[in-house]
């Protein structure tokens, strides 16, 4: 009987190099195993379908984004401007960003994690688009080259994620959810968490990246409850109900509970910076935390080459690196003045404020003039 000897390093390299090159086949002799081939397409039909269902939410969130935008200047332009959440515009900005996480939440149930939450940077570069399109916003140089690279980074991705297809039972769930694996990285998530938030609350420590690493633990365990979730409803529609079991409504109860607390320090965040400063740095952090929180959790790479996972973690970087680009340096459109800078008039020096805090009464109009008026009348009487 023959024995099988152990595959050495070259061996090991070669088996790469093929996986590696069944990605990049195009048009081969035969069934062919290519991207764009009939068995390539069979074997990832229902990760395409997530990721269609990902990328269509995401342009969905992109157009919500800027009906609302335009609808806020709209508003502004008015001569007596009415609340924003009484704009019919406004609100159907809002339902629209409803189906596109509707179709974002239902695409974790058809694709992993690894896949799905990249695909985030198509929402930024499509409200890039947008914006230039609808909006006549400036057209830059590094929009067009950060368009490119996350759509470079995108087509990586989706070629090189992990190809495995999980149906998500509720047993599933609950074996992943008592793996030494998971509880060593709750563990450490619990730590770093807690002395964040101390530092954050005690200390007094607003920095952007604490409040965005706050953003991105919470963001794991969101993923990681959203993809549970949506599995179990899909796995319920396709084969045997996983809606009676306990665990279903656990993770939807976690599922809740990160997305509120990170709506809150994200709020947090874009309230005490930039939002050209926030949200490139959010979408990095949410996607690394999520893509490790599929690792760990979904164990999403078992058994990935290394050139696989080399070149997926290489469109990972274009992508953020064409966000970065996408976002850098776009500044924010300020609405006209209504009142006159006097402190820039040539020979005057002003002692007293032009324009009142906004939250007082005499918001808008000009401080009491009886002193100056005084001070005008005394230097009469010197005269």
């Amino acid at each position: 009987m023959a024995t099988l000897a152990p595959a050495g390093p070259g061996e090991a390299a070669s088996a790469s190099l093929d996986e590696l090159s069944l990605n990049f086949t195009y048009g081969a002799p035969g069934a062919g195993n290519g991207s764009l081939s009939g068995a390539w397409y069979r074997r990832n039909q229902i990760h395409l379908f997530g990721v269609l269902l990902a990328i269509l939410g995401n342009l969905v969130i992109s157009i919500s984004l800027n009906i609302q935008k335009y609808s806020h200047l709209q508003l502004a332009q008015q001569e007596h401007p009415r609340p924003y959440f009484k704009s019919v515009l406004w609100w159907g900005g809002v339902l629209l960003m409803a189906v596109g996480e509707t179709g974002n939440f239902a695409a974790y149930g058809f694709a992993p994690i690894t896949l799905i939450a990249p695909l985030g940077c198509v929402s930024v570069t499509g409200s890039a688009i947008i914006s230039v399109t609808f909006l006549k916003d400036n057209l830059r140089a590094s929009d067009l080259l950060g368009m490119t690279l996350a759509f470079a980074g995108t087509y990586l991705l989706v070629n090189f994620a992990p190809n495995i297809t999980q149906a998500i039972s509720a047993r599933t769930v609950q074996y992943y959810l008592v793996g030494w694996q998971f509880l060593i990285y709750v563990i450490l998530e619990i730590l770093i968490f807690c002395i964040l938030l101390y530092f954050y609350t005690r200390k007094g420590m607003k920095h952007m990246v604490i409040l965005l690493i706050l953003v991105a633990l919470l963001a794991s365990l969101t993923v990681i409850s959203v993809k549970a979730v949506s599995g179990m409803i899909t796995f319920s529609m396709m084969d045997k109900m996983q809606l009676t079991y306990p665990i279903f409504y656990i993770m939807f109860i976690i599922m809740i509970a990160s997305c509120v607390f990170q709506v809150k320090f994200l709020n947090q965040a874009t309230k005490l910076y930039n939002t050209t400063r926030v949200v490139p740095v959010n979408h990095i952090f949410f996607t690394i935390s999520a893509i490790i929180a599929g690792i760990i959790f979904y164990q999403e790479f078992l058994g990935a080459a290394f050139l696989t996972v080399f070149i997926y973690l290489f469109g990972c970087f274009l992508s953020f690196l064409g966000v970065f680009l996408v976002t850098r340096n776009r500044e924010k459109e300020h609405l006209q003045q209504s009142y006159i800078d006097f402190g820039n008039i040539p020979g005057k020096q002003m002692l007293d404020k032009i324009q009142p805090d906004s939250n007082s009464l005499s918001y808008g109009t000009l401080p009491d003039g009886s002193d100056s008026i005084n001070s005008q009348s005394g230097e009469k009487k010197e005269v």
